[in-house]
């Protein structure tokens, strides 16, 4: 390591690092370069911006560590991961803050001893009752057999509709456009039912990693009972957490694959089993950050957005691993509605230079919080998940509100 790679030694304090940072001795090497800090959407918002923040941990600043609010606006969009030229795992250690102030007694956002109570309790974000979680399928005309039993027998795909999906008015269409798709294309699905409990993902990205081994547990076995091929997710949090966080609980694999609903499709249209109707759109697409950055997935909603005849495709100056994120994630909307707002409506004028008429995306997170965006600044511009946009494309262009 180098002398112009970290501070010097006997400035550092060793303790303070180790306690908040395993990987302690990588961070070391930051060179206080400010691609972190430059990268990070919220940025501009924070008291400290992330380089600040490395210099407060470094030289032991620990009452300004106590005060800080920066590390509770992160929306771990990892934009600063794949940017750091060091390969520091910068979100990571956003992450590790939050566990460290929440093992330190130290003060935490309002809502967050709210959340965690609520996803024990009730098993979802929003304190209802978890039978409800299929309430998205009853305005369906009617409602797929497939959906009327969620136990019997064996299916092809296990839908994973995760708490925004399934409780959230404004998602209700993407798992109801996914099953009509489904029925057209013959694939025999089922689903959890009440039976389906938050992933956990909002309470690990919180930093309470121990209340999600429960969570975890009861959703792996309530699968397996149902022997699925693919267990599929329209949400890329849920996605995420299945293949990146829940492999931990368990020994020997989880028994199925694991897909998001645009690789499904995406496969689906490869194979010719779903015809696609002409749609005279001008779209844009927006990179969901934890289906991009954090999963890699690029190419399948770009692939499904392209093969719908009469779309004029066209990308956002930020896109794949370079997206702006849209402000959706890591909790940051539930305790700091402002910052996620802000974030969003930047993203939105990238959107709008493009003279896109339809905003893409493939989350059901995303979609509520450009939506919304699009509503706060009275931009007239569509915004549509791809299982929308495929099922759309089915129906021969008809418009789902």
């Amino acid at each position: 390591m180098s002398e112009q790679a970290m501070v010097a030694l006997d400035e550092i304090d060793r303790d303070l690092i180790k306690q908040i940072e395993p990987d302690w001795r990588k961070m070391l090497t930051c060179i206080q370069c400010g691609s972190c800090s430059v990268s990070c959407p919220s940025g501009h918002l924070m008291d400290y911006a992330p380089r600040e923040l490395w210099r407060l941990m470094r030289m032991g600043m620990r009452d300004e560590l106590v005060n800080c609010r920066t590390f509770w606006l992160c929306t771990q969009c990892y934009a600063c991961t794949v940017r750091c030229p060091r390969g520091i795992i910068t979100s990571e250690t956003m992450l590790n803050l939050r566990r460290w102030a929440i093992a330190e007694g130290l003060e935490v956002p309002t809502m967050l001893p709210e959340l965690a109570e609520s996803v024990q309790t009730t098993h979802n974000i929003l304190r209802e009752d978890n039978e409800g979680r299929l309430i998205w399928s009853e305005n369906l005309e009617p409602v797929p057999e497939q959906l009327r039993d969620v136990r019997r027998g064996r299916a092809e795909v296990l839908l994973f509709a995760g708490c925004v999906g399934a409780m959230y008015p404004m998602a209700y269409s993407i798992p109801q456009s996914f099953v009509q798709i489904m029925e057209q294309a013959g694939v025999t699905y089922t689903n959890l039912g009440g039976d389906e409990w938050c992933c956990g993902y909002p309470l690990y990205g919180a930093g309470m990693d121990a209340k999600v081994a429960d969570l975890a547990q009861h959703n792996i076995e309530r699968a397996r009972n149902l022997e699925p091929k693919y267990l599929v997710t329209t949400c890329p949090s849920c996605y995420h957490t299945w293949n990146h966080i829940y492999p931990q609980y368990t020994e020997g694999g989880l028994g199925f694959e694991v897909l998001h609903a645009s690789e499904l499709l995406a496969r689906l249209i490869r194979e010719g089993r779903i015809q696609l109707n002409e749609l005279d759109w001008i779209v844009t697409y927006h990179d969901p950050c934890d289906l991009g950055r954090k999963s890699g997935v690029y190419d399948d909603p770009r692939l499904i957005i392209n093969s719908v005849p009469g779309i004029t495709f066209k990308e956002m100056r930020n896109h794949r691993e370079n997206a702006l994120c849209c402000g959706g994630g890591g909790d940051v909307a539930m305790w700091e509605a402002d910052v996620t707002e802000d974030i969003a409506e930047r993203r939105m004028e990238q959107a709008i230079a493009t003279g896109a008429t339809a905003i893409i995306s493939a989350c059901q997170q995303c979609k509520r919080t450009l939506l919304q965006a699009a509503r706060k600044t009275k931009t007239r511009i569509r915004v549509l998940d791809v299982a929308e946009l495929v099922w759309q494309a089915m129906e021969k262009g008809e418009v789902v509100d």
